[in-house]
């Protein structure tokens, strides 16, 4: 039986993770960096890569992913960085966008629309399927067999509807989820494992905009587990299926909130 070190190490494995200049990327991307992994993170803005490479020692590209050429441009970059060998995809790069549903017949709803799609949904496609000459690993019946490793990040926003009028940010991380469940089936015969985290509320700059709604202090009251999450309870996960010790899973959707999701209860009190 192996060691649990030797289980849960990344150390030497090269990885992309996608919207890794901030927020939940960057708590991935710190975490493989400190723990001996080759990193390679990705944004659109330049100036925040830069600034994130030289906090995690890591390298770094900028790329637009809600087009398929900059989904080819990127996988082209990182078979050149990493010698034609990716261990793990982490697809994290997303978009948020709300509008009331009285607002949505303005010209500009479809301009959110596509942006949150594009980016959260068609990105994450189109960049998996580029990756996957980097990701394959055939020798399935080797005894030191470690499968290529796509993770999707998703959202409990995914699995439960938020008050905050989110409608395509929610159904982009619904989609997602399904998209990870149908991308293990196919890929499995690769030699790839498909899984995704599905985050709670974790302090970011994409979840300041739920303060219009509540205060971060009442949101961790309202959590089971009393807190909000933070860059350990994310890295864990992500290291978890990206290391042997989830060599057996796939399609598995990770759910990471301190409970909101599991501890639900019908309330029989009102009814």
């Amino acid at each position: 039986m192996a060691s649990i070190a030797s289980l849960f190490s990344v150390n030497g494995k090269n990885v992309l993770v996608t919207g890794g200049s901030r927020g939940i990327g960057f708590m991935i991307a710190k975490s493989f960096a400190r723990n001996g992994a080759n990193v390679l993170i990705t944004s659109r803005d330049e100036a925040a890569c830069k600034d994130a490479s030289i906090a995690l020692g890591c390298q770094y590209v900028t790329s637009n992913l809600s087009s398929r050429e900059g989904c080819v441009e990127l996988a082209t970059y990182a078979s050149n960085a990493f010698q034609g060998r990716l261990d793990i995809l982490v697809n994290n790069a997303g978009a948020s966008w709300g509008e009331s549903m009285e607002r949505e017949s303005s010209r500009h709803s479809n301009w959110g629309w596509d942006k949150v799609l594009d980016l959260n949904v068609k990105g994450i496609f189109y960049l998996s399927r580029e990756c996957l000459p980097l990701l394959e690993r055939l020798d399935r019946n080797s005894s030191s067999y470690d499968p290529g490793r796509i993770i999707n990040i998703g959202s409990v926003a995914g699995l439960l509807p938020q008050e905050a009028p989110t409608y395509a940010y929610d159904v982009s991380k619904s989609a997602v989820h399904h998209l990870t469940r149908k991308l293990a089936h196919e890929l499995a015969k690769k030699g790839i494992t498909v899984n995704a985290i599905a985050p709670g509320f974790v302090p970011s700059k994409m979840s300041e905009g739920l303060k219009n709604y509540a205060s971060f202090e009442a949101i961790a009251t309202a959590i089971p587990l009393g807190r909000m999450g933070n860059e350990d309870d994310i890295a864990a996960a992500c290291i978890y299926l990206s290391s042997r010790a989830s060599s057996w899973v796939t399609g598995t959707i990770l759910v990471v909130d301190g409970g909101t999701v599991g501890a639900l209860q019908i309330p029989l009190s009102s009814l």
